[in-house]
């Protein structure tokens, strides 16, 4: 093995042990969740909001953007596209 993947090999090591341990500690501490709400960690997706709470919500008051539906599906499937691409590329080196 030469330097460099030594190198990268520490990074991913401490990055992935950084991700666990804070991971754990935000689910130690029940960072996140709503106290009013107590159906689960779920609770700031609207599928989880029952009716009579999701009636109370000042719709009004939402943001709403002016940008079109369809560039949302394209910056989706580009964002999609250069992940695989970078996955490929992630691939090939690891090949050589």
């Amino acid at each position: 093995m030469d330097r460099k993947h030594i190198i990268f090999k520490v990074i991913t090591i401490v990055v992935v042990v950084i991700t666990l341990f804070l991971a754990g500690w935000i689910m130690a501490n029940q960072l996140g969740l709503v106290e009013s709400y107590d159906f689960g960690a779920g609770a700031y997706y609207y599928a989880d909001i029952p009716t009579e709470q999701y009636n109370e919500i000042d719709k009004e008051g939402a943001y709403t953007t002016s940008i079109p539906k369809w560039i949302f599906y394209v910056l989706f499937f580009a964002w999609g596209w250069l992940m695989w691409r970078l996955w490929v590329w992630i691939e090939m080196r690891g090949k050589k």
